[in-house]
């Protein structure tokens, strides 16, 4: 029997939140299953959005039943708004993932780009170039939200193995 552990990348962010979903086999061959984002509409209340997000989080981890689960930590943002929409976002994400008993892994961007690139200041392009590579992609997974939780889910490969 082989196996096989899934790791789910997730890219929080209250109007789009990226899903990244790969495999990784017994011989540490990673492979991508899925990608895709969690859209919320921006003219509902807060509180609202909060449960789109939520509740299509359920659904996907009740089909996919990840192992491992890797969110970004929030990084200084120079539009409070947006860091506290999204601080909000990645605690409903982390209660969830709690509540189906999936452990969560937290890089902040610098352990992030410095795992995938080898430079914690690689730029998106960068970023996503390699992500290609590891993952054998003909091409950039989009939209970019989708993208980063890729990363973020090769992320929690490479720290798993050994």
């Amino acid at each position: 029997m082989q196996n096989i552990r899934r790791i789910l990348g997730i890219d929080p962010g209250l109007a789009t939140t990226g899903l990244g979903l790969i495999e990784v086999d017994e011989r540490q061959q990673l492979r991508v299953e899925e990608w895709l984002t969690i859209d919320t509409a921006a003219g509902l209340p807060l509180s609202d959005r909060l449960e789109e997000i939520r509740k299509d989080l359920c659904a996907y981890l009740q089909e996919h039943k990840p192992d491992v689960a890797v969110v970004e930590r929030l990084f200084f943002s120079t539009n409070v708004k947006t860091a506290f929409d999204v601080a909000q976002v990645r605690g409903v994400i982390l209660l969830t993932l709690a509540e189906y008993g999936i452990a969560c892994l937290e890089p902040n961007p610098l352990t992030l780009k410095s795992c995938i690139t080898g430079d914690g200041r690689a730029d998106k392009r960068q970023m996503q170039d390699m992500i290609c590579r590891i993952l054998d992609l003909k091409a950039i997974p989009k939209p970019d939200d989708a993208a980063d939780a890729l990363a973020l889910a090769v992320f929690g490969a490479l720290q798993q193995r050994g």
